[in-house]
């Protein structure tokens, strides 16, 4: 899920230029996916408490498979986001499952631990993207045999989405050897199976123990309708839902997405190049699997507070500082730039902005556009930028850096954590879909029009509105957030649902 959400950040300038996009053209190539998910999660939930956990897993591995392909081969821009689209289906599905089996099998003592693993391998596989992208953008400026066999000079960006096929049949196999939820088997009333995986858990005195706990819930909470969506909004339920749709859009509202699936293209515009710019995302993927680690760590000794604490605090200092950095960069071409720009941007018309001094990446752009065309400055626009700005691209990585460790450390990990914990078993897949879907509907919002916002607004604005939403939300968030850490789900139900 992790690979197939974020491998489109490899992939954004590249077809920007082969379909001739607009920035919103350009949006919705990646954000797409996003939207799907949340049909995806919407699904996925009440069909998992249907058919149970682990087959729409599974159908989650085969629609990652087919999404990969045609993305790779897709002959147009409508048939490239159909493509992503179904895997979409399948990011809402794994996204809104895996977390939610994970917490119904796993002690209370660890289950913070566990469910962050789901979270882990989302890193894991965002991680690989970042990385294959780089070696599949090197492999193509070899001078190498195989490279010509293989077309990666031309097709670079379609090897990068369909080297997915991979991870979806790997994740596909290992399914097989996953058994089912012993949650869900006891909520269909086959006892002696669920009590058969609990007991390969946590062994067969804490296994009794624990089936009983769960009966007694499922039959305490069995009222007509109960399942049904008008059922989260009963009052009793009011402060769990508060608490998982405010953490829910807290967790996508402070630009997570448009770091993982623009990455290049951010640090393109501090001026470092298109090849340096691949090589810091992987840095991006790899500080984010590095403190995703230390917080499955944390989360069960410091408990979900702390960490979310000093982690949304985090968030908004890096990006109060990403604004800062791009808002003091000043962008001027002199005689000696144009010698480097590509032949194909003429002389004559850029040679009026020589020696102009823009205050601003808006104000650059625009100036550019006049002069040669946006077509022309989209196709170079690396190479424009780095020849024209003056800034420490140096702050822009370390911000960068700094927000994904806050996030990985935090809301990251936390969100799907306190997701798995609030909500009693009887709305569980109901509500976590419904949480989910909101998550994923500003997800959606938040990455389509990021390039709009870059073009319309600028970098440094658009930095400055993830800081104050990431301010906001720390507030508000922690005045309503009780710890869960250590509790059982049928102990979280009594002190949180409110009869």
């Amino acid at each position: 899920m992790g690979f197939d959400a974020s491998v489109i950040s490899g992939v954004v300038g590249f077809i920007e230029v082969e379909f001739a996009l607009t920035k919103i053209q350009l949006g919705w190539a990646v954000s797409s996916l996003a939207l799907t998910a949340t049909l995806g999660m919407m699904l996925s939930g009440p069909i998992s408490d249907r058919i149970g956990r682990r087959p729409v897993l599974q159908i989650a591995a085969v629609l990652f498979a087919v999404s990969a392909i045609a993305s790779a081969v897709a002959p147009s821009f409508t048939v490239l986001v159909i493509a992503r689209m179904v895997g979409g289906l399948g990011v809402g599905a794994a996204l809104i499952v895996a977390p939610m089996y994970i917490a119904e099998i796993a002690p209370p003592q660890s289950r913070g631990r566990m469910v962050s693993f789901n979270q882990l391998n989302i890193v894991v596989g965002i991680s690989a993207a970042f990385f294959s992208n780089y070696l599949i953008l090197m492999a193509g400026e070899q001078d190498i045999g195989w490279r010509e066999m293989l077309r990666l000079a031309d097709w670079n960006w379609r090897w990068m989405l369909g080297i997915e096929t991979l991870p979806a049949v790997v994740y596909f196999v290992a399914l097989a050897f996953v058994p089912e939820s012993p949650r869900w088997l006891a909520m269909q009333g086959r006892d002696d199976e669920a009590r058969d995986i609990l007991e390969r858990v946590s062994g067969k005195a804490r296994a009794a123990g624990d089936l009983e706990a769960v009966k007694a819930s499922i039959e305490a909470e069995s009222a007509p309708g109960a399942t049904s969506l008008n059922t989260l909004f009963d009052p009793s339920l009011r402060l769990v839902l508060t608490i998982g749709l405010s953490v829910g859009i807290l967790q996508q509202i402070t630009g997570i997405n448009s770091v993982f699936f623009y990455a290049p293209m951010i640090f393109e515009q501090s001026g470092i190049g298109t090849n340096a710019s691949f090589m810091q995302a992987v840095l991006v993927g790899l500080v984010n699997l590095l403190f995703t680690i230390a917080a499955m760590a944390l989360i069960d000794r410091l408990g979900r507070r702390p960490l979310l604490g000093w982690g949304m605090t985090g968030i908004a200092v890096c990006m109060l500082t990403l604004a800062y950095g791009f808002g003091t960069a000043t962008y001027t071409l002199g005689d000696d730039a144009l010698d480097s720009l590509p032949a194909e941007i003429d002389r004559q018309q850029i040679a009026t902005l020589v020696d102009t001094t823009y205050d601003s990446d808006t104000a650059f752009r625009a100036a550019v556009h006049a002069a040669i065309g946006k077509e022309v400055y989209n196709r170079h626009e690396a190479q424009l930028v780095n020849s024209a700005i003056v800034m420490n691209p140096v702050l822009i990585l370390v911000a960068i850096l700094g927000f994904v460790a806050s996030f990985a450390i935090s809301i990251g990990p936390v969100m799907w954590v306190l997701f798995s914990e609030l909500f009693p078993n009887r709305v569980r897949g109901m509500a976590i879909s419904f949480v989910g879907l909101i998550n994923s509907i500003v997800a959606f919002l938040v990455t389509f029009i990021f390039p709009w916002q870059l073009e319309t607004i600028g970098n440094s604005a658009t930095f400055l509105i993830y800081g104050l939403f990431a301010i906001i939300g720390l507030v508000f968030v922690m005045r309503i957030l009780p710890e869960t850490k250590g509790r059982s789900l049928e102990e979280l139900e009594s002190t949180l649902v409110r009869s």
